[in-house]
Parts: C-alpha cells; sequence; structure tokens
C-alpha cells in the first residue's frame, strides 16, 4: 500500500470516528479540499500540463485547455520585519487572497517555503471558489550566497542542502512536515494539504553568471544528468546538468504524494539565450542557461522557461540597437516588446512566462528605461500605466503567463544607489526610504503611520488630531512666520508653517536650513552677509515649483564625496564656485563605463531626486499624486521631507551621515544626532530683503534655534492601500481571454 493510500484510509477512519461523536464542526478542518483533477493510468494527480508551447488547465470534463497564467509575487512580510520573520497573519492572507482573486488574478508565486499559516489560509480561502480558486507557484530557494561565494554549483555541500530545501519545500505543500522554528527560517507543523491549488514548481533564483561561467570550467566533459523524471541534454553545460538533477529531486519527492504539476528553473536575462552586442558589461551577456537544454521524460505534466524581465535592466534595453525594431508611438522603441519577441521565438516549442517585471512607484529612480519605463520616479498612477502596458506586451508576444513583481511595498529592501547610506542595514525594516526604489514596487502600497492622518494639501487643520505629544511648535520663529509645526513618521518630516502674509513664490523664497551635527557650510549664497555659529547639512528652499527642493552642503554632499575625487571620481573636478555652493541632491543611475573593462564606453549618469513636488497626497482627490511633497493654502504652507534627503542613514535610532572620510570600499560610517535644528529665513524677491531670526544681528547663534527631538523606536505603524495600478491590471488581465 502506497504511503498516499494509508494517509487517506488513515484520514477517513478519524473523520467517522469526529462524526459519530457529533462534533461535525471539525469535518470541514480535515476534510481534503474540494477539486477536479485528471488522474492518469496509474493514480497520479494531474491540474495543470504543459504542452508544446501551450500551458493548460484541466477543465474537469475531460478536456484540457490553454490558460493565460496572471498574477502577482507574493512576498513573505510586512513593515517593520525582515522576511525570515514571516510576521504575515492569517487575517492578512485572506485579505490579501481575496483582493489578488477580484483582481482577476488566477496565481500567485511565493519564492520560498512560508509558515503554515499561509497553506491554511490559502486552502481556507479556496474552499468556496469551485473551479475559479486561486492557484500558487511554489518557489524554493537555491543557496545564492554560497552559489556566489564558492562560484561552482557542485562545491561545498551545495547539491545536498538545495535537495534537503526541495523535500522540506514539497513536504510543506502537501501537509507533511513538521521542523522545529528557527529564527529566520519558516517552521512549525505543516498539516494541510495545499496541492490541489499547486500551479507549478519554480525552482531557484537568479544565476550569477560568474558562478555558472566557473562551474563549467571547473566540471567541463562532465556527462550529462540522466534522471528518472528529468534528464539534461546531450547539449547540456555542467550547470544545466545541475538544474536537471534540481527538477529531477522535485519530481521524485512530489511523485510520493501521488501528484504531477509542471516544473521549470529560475533565469533572468543576465544569462538568457541570447547574444547582445551593445550590453557593454561582459558578465550581462556572458553566459547562457538554457531551458531546452533540460528536458522531461517521465514527467507527464510537463516543463516550461521561467524569466525575470525588466524594461530596464541590463543596459542592454536603451542602448542596444538590435532590440530598437518595433516603434513605441511616442517616437522611440518599445526595446522590451522586441526583446518578448526575440526570446519567444527562441522558445518556440515550450511554453515560456515571464514571472517577474514591473516599475516601482518611488522618488528614487536607480536605472532607466527607454520610453519612461524607469526602475523609480514614477507616481503610483504612472506605476499602474506602465505596468498594465508591460502585462500586455508580454500576452501580446505569446507567453504562457505574466507574474507581476510584486503585490505588497517591501521595506527591508534595498538598491545599489542607496544601500550604502542606509546604515545599518540591518535597520532597513523600520523606516520608509522613499529614494530606495526597490521598497516600492507593490500592487500594495505599505505606508507610513501619518501618511493617512495628515494630507499634505497646504491646510493644516488635520494636524490639530494628533497627539500633542506628537507634534513640536514654535511661535515666531523668525519675522514673517508666526508658527512652525514639526513632527514625523517612518518615512517623512513633517512641517507645517503658518505665515504672517499670503505665501506667494513670485514674490518671496523660503528656506529652512538643516543642522544635525557639528560642522557643515555657510549657505553665504541664500544668506549673503550673514553667519551662522555652525555649518548646514541641507537646505529646504521653497519657491516656485522648479525651485522647490532640499539641497545638500558641499561638504556634506554624499554623491560628490562617494563619485567625485576622493570617491570613484567618476564626477568631473568641481569648480570652484561649485564648493561653495549648496548643491542639488542627487543619485547615480549609471556609473562610468570604460573599455577595456567594458565593451563600449558611456558616461556617468545621475538624476536629481531632492527636487519636492506639489500636490495633494489625499487619495480620496482626484488631483492625488503619490510623490506629493509639499503645497501652500493662503498663509499656510505643508511639507513632508524624507529622511535621506536631510542626511539619515537610520531615524528609527537616530543615526546621520557623518563627515568622516570614505574609507576603504567606500564605506559611510555614521553618528547619533541630537536632533534636527531648523534655520527659518524669507527673501524678498524684489528688493532682495532677508527676514531672519538674527534681525538686524549678522550672526546667529544656532543653541537659540528650533531644535527637533524624537525618541528611537523598534515598532512601526503602517497604512495599507490598493494603488490605482490595481484597477489598471484588473482591466487588462478582464480582456486576457484565455
Amino acid at each position: 500500500m502506497s504511503k498516499l493510500a494509508r494517509k487517506r484510509i488513515i484520514l477517513w477512519i478519524t473523520i467517522g470516528i469526529i462524526l459519530i461523536g457529533g462534533v461535525t464542526s471539525l469535518v470541514f478542518l480535515y476534510l481534503p479540499p474540494s477539486h477536479t483533477s485528471y488522474a492518469t493510468s496509474d493514480g497520479t494527480e494531474m491540474k495543470f500540463q504543459t504542452s508544446g508551447d501551450k500551458f493548460l488547465r484541466y477543465d474537469g470534463k475531460g478536456n484540457w485547455k490553454e490558460i493565460f497564467v496572471k498574477g502577482v509575487n507574493l512576498g513573505a512580510t510586512v513593515p517593520g520585519h525582515f522576511p525570515g520573520e514571516f510576521p504575515a497573519t492569517e487575517e492578512d492572507y485572506l485579505r490579501w487572497f481575496q483582493q489578488i482573486h477580484d483582481m482577476g488574478a488566477n496565481v500567485i508565486r511565493v519564492y520560498t517555503i512560508h509558515n503554515p499559516v499561509f497553506y491554511t489560509s490559502l486552502v481556507k480561502f479556496n474552499r468556496d471558489k469551485g473551479e475559479n480558486p486561486l492557484y500558487f507557484i511554489q518557489g524554493v530557494y537555491s543557496q545564492e550566497e554560497q552559489l556566489i561565494e564558492s562560484k561552482d554549483a557542485y562545491g561545498g555541500g551545495i547539491p545536498k542542502a538545495f535537495e534537503q530545501d526541495i523535500d522540506k519545500v514539497v513536504s510543506a505543500v502537501y501537509g507533511d512536515l513538521d521542523i522545529p522554528v528557527n529564527p529566520g527560517f519558516a517552521g512549525g507543523k505543516y498539516t494541510t494539504n495545499a496541492g490541489a491549488y499547486l500551479m507549478a514548481w519554480h525552482i531557484g533564483t537568479e544565476w550569477d553568471p560568474e558562478m555558472v561561467e566557473n562551474t563549467n570550467k571547473v566540471h567541463a566533459g562532465q556527462a550529462p544528468y540522466q534522471g528518472k523524471y528529468f534528464s539534461a541534454t546531450d547539449k547540456a553545460s555542467p550547470f544545466e546538468s545541475f538544474l536537471a538533477s534540481m527538477l529531477d529531486r522535485a519530481a521524485a519527492k512530489e511523485q510520493t504524494y501521488g501528484w504531477e504539476h509542471p516544473v521549470t528553473f529560475t533565469n533572468w536575462v543576465t544569462t538568457d539565450v541570447l547574444k547582445h552586442p551593445g550590453e557593454p558589461l561582459f558578465q550581462e551577456d556572458l553566459v547562457s542557461v538554457d531551458a531546452t537544454h533540460v528536458k522531461p521524460v517521465n514527467w507527464k505534466a510537463g516543463y516550461f522557461a521561467a524569466y525575470h524581465v525588466y524594461p530596464y535592466y541590463p543596459d542592454l534595453f536603451h542602448l542596444d540597437k538590435t532590440l530598437q525594431t518595433i516603434p513605441d508611438g511616442k517616437g522611440g522603441f518599445n526595446t522590451y516588446k522586441a526583446y518578448l519577441r526575440k526570446l519567444k521565438a527562441y522558445y518556440k516549442d515550450i511554453p515560456i512566462m515571464v514571472t517577474e517585471y514591473g516599475v516601482p512607484s518611488s522618488v528614487g529612480v536607480s536605472h532607466i528605461g527607454p520610453g519612461g519605463r524607469n526602475q523609480g520616479g514614477h507616481n503610483e498612477k504612472e506605476q499602474g500605466e506602465i505596468n498594465a502596458s508591460l502585462t500586455q506586451d508580454i500576452y501580446d508576444e505569446g507567453y504562457s503567463g505574466a507574474i507581476l513583481f510584486m503585490w505588497q511595498d517591501e521595506w527591508f529592501k534595498k538598491t545599489w544607489n542607496t544601500m550604502r547610506f542606509e546604515i545599518p542595514a540591518d535597520r532597513r525594516s523600520y523606516w520608509l526610504n522613499v529614494l530606495t526604489n526597490e521598497k516600492q514596487f507593490g500592487v500594495v502600497a505599505m505606508g507610513s503611520g501619518k501618511s493617512d492622518k495628515l494630507i499634505i494639501d497646504g491646510k493644516l487643520d488635520d494636524w490639530n488630531s494628533l497627539p500633542k505629544d506628537q507634534v513640536t511648535e514654535w511661535d515666531k520663529t523668525t519675522p514673517g512666520i508666526s508658527k512652525m509645526k514639526v513632527t514625523h513618521d517612518e518615512a517623512y518630516v513633517y512641517i507645517g508653517l503658518e505665515l504672517e502674509n499670503n505665501f506667494d513664490p513670485e514674490k518671496s523664497l523660503m528656506y529652512l536650513g538643516t543642522d544635525t551635527q557639528p560642522g557643515g557650510d555657510q549657505p553665504k549664497n541664500e544668506l549673503p552677509n550673514k553667519t551662522l555659529s555652525d555649518g548646514l547639512e541641507n537646505l529646504i528652499v521653497i519657491g516656485k515649483d522648479k525651485e522647490t527642493q532640499v539641497k545638500v552642503a558641499p561638504s556634506y554632499d554624499f554623491h560628490q564625496r562617494l563619485y567625485g575625487k576622493y570617491g570613484y571620481w567618476m564626477l568631473p573636478e568641481q569648480k570652484a564656485a561649485d564648493k561653495i555652493a549648496f548643491q542639488p541632491w542627487k543619485l547615480a543611475v549609471s556609473l562610468t563605463m570604460t573599455p577595456p573593462d567594458t565593451r563600449t564606453a558611456h558616461p556617468f549618469q545621475d538624476e536629481t531626486v531632492g527636487t519636492l513636488k506639489r500636490g495633494t497626497s489625499d487619495r480620496k482627490s482626484a488631483q492625488f499624486d503619490s510623490l506629493t511633497s509639499w503645497q501652500y493654502s493662503g498663509k499656510q504652507v505643508e511639507l513632508r521631507i524624507p529622511w535621506m534627503l536631510l542626511g539619515f542613514a537610520d531615524p528609527s535610532s537616530q543615526q546621520v551621515i557623518d563627515y568622516s572620510p570614505l574609507k576603504t570600499g567606500r564605506t559611510f560610517s555614521t553618528l547619533k544626532t541630537a536632533g534636527i535644528t531648523f534655520v527659518p529665513w524669507i527673501v524678498d524677491r524684489a528688493t532682495k530683503q532677508i527676514s531672519w531670526p538674527g534681525g538686524n544681528e549678522s550672526k546667529l547663534d544656532l543653541k537659540n534655534q528650533p531644535i527637533y527631538k524624537w525618541n528611537p523606536w523598534e515598532t512601526v505603524e503602517y497604512t495599507e492601500h490598493l494603488k490605482s495600478g490595481y484597477n489598471d491590471l484588473k482591466d487588462v488581465y478582464s480582456k486576457m481571454n484565455k
């Protein structure tokens, strides 16, 4: 008798005992989920399979019908936590599942094993969904760090560890696992069989090209892997044989539960099968991992290719002229669609899905894509429109599925061009750095605690609803400003100004200098013939729309320190005037590329991110803009300033970037600040007259200036909202008939 048969007998005996005892309410908890699957001649159950380049679903009536897989990647965390903490509750999962299902998606993808509550919640959610449930694709993480460090997929016990993880994940999906709960890992008793709602297995992570190349060199001449369910072809590289063995392991383990599901491994543009003559970086076109070099040999559910494809990375999307073949209708080219077409032409005999794609809604930006499809710099409306257009591109090019990255915003994430400034790294989840675009890919906005309480609209009446101990106020901080209010949350420092006269940016220009530590620079251009007892780190400029921004002191300029003469020296030598002028706040988006280290030369590129956008943060307003930073109305001016623009490395522990010279590896260091000292002044544009706290004096002691202080925090408050992109996806999904 098979293991599966024994489990079923025990299950029905248990149900019978419960019924005899009259405790019928418990039956619901243990009864296997209702589903209609296909049974093969040996009794193996199937719900999905591949045929040619089609992905098929069994309809329960004897027919296999092609479907388009459409859905989202689902993370394992919420603000204030890292993924290994697995903080999501049943309430979270059930709410998200309903929203995703209502959006018209048919699948969610998870990257690794979640806690038992995930699988229990999904089965519970699907109980009444009949033949229209929400399916899931289960991922298995590879030993990513070990692979990169060893540069050998067969070394350091990696294959054995990977196989053990595969076994664990498969057992968890079928409710047959009991493992200790250890920090950083999912664990507990897995008793819910979620196999009926599984769509496919998604093995591994994005592969480091140097690791792949080295694995192939070290194991050159190795015979292709031959397994019971999956094998490598004669054309397979040693690394592709490694992948075949892992797929075979997953299939063998699933067979013990009497099921078969389609299988794939993770891939991305960096290790794709195409050649990109216009890509300047060698490692981005170094080696290929080819899904056609792995074959199912005794696996009826089949196999498909899966790629992560974003429209802005690698640089080939805006530099490779071989992709500039499809006009985008805006005077440029849709290189994303052109890439999809080439990749699909190669994988003409097996299904292919894009299982990660999308753009974030963030102030920060880190890569430039054609047609404005950048990695960041979009508000929520723009994000939704771009994501919908990318989804349509994938569908139109004959792919079998599109799984958007990502369902929820993730505060713990990092990005290459801000991660050096987020110190300590293990506190990233305690605050929302809107300059880090990776944090805001979600369809669901995970906003900071006061984002619903303080609406940026130029009206300060909602400040009165805050507890008094959360707001610090000062009267008559400078001539022309009758009151200044300051508060904060996990993402912003909020500033409310009440003026003596209506604010008119055509007639006056306001400044708010900020000081967080000894040092800094004197604002000689903005405050001529005046002296402060200590220098400023940043300067908030409030005027016309194009003028309003946060500027950084020249000696404190992160950008210049990292990429200037004493850093990587990718920026030109500063002019004398720039060494005393407060500078626009910038982020790098592309580093200098120079042969022979790269194929072709390309200049350093950066983007100004300190500009403050005027608008409203009221989600109920038709003019809502998620990137809104300030607004004015009559005598009132209201701002919210991202923490990092004021020099903060971690506001939750009051850490600011200090002035220490860059250390080895161009790393920054921090110190704990006593608070933010504000220095406000107003300049009359016509007369150039300055109204400042020093009155008729030419010097000002900052010790007498308003200083905003707060307590460190270890827990966070956050808000949760569906972005407008939710409805964009709902609309595009509704038109996809397969």
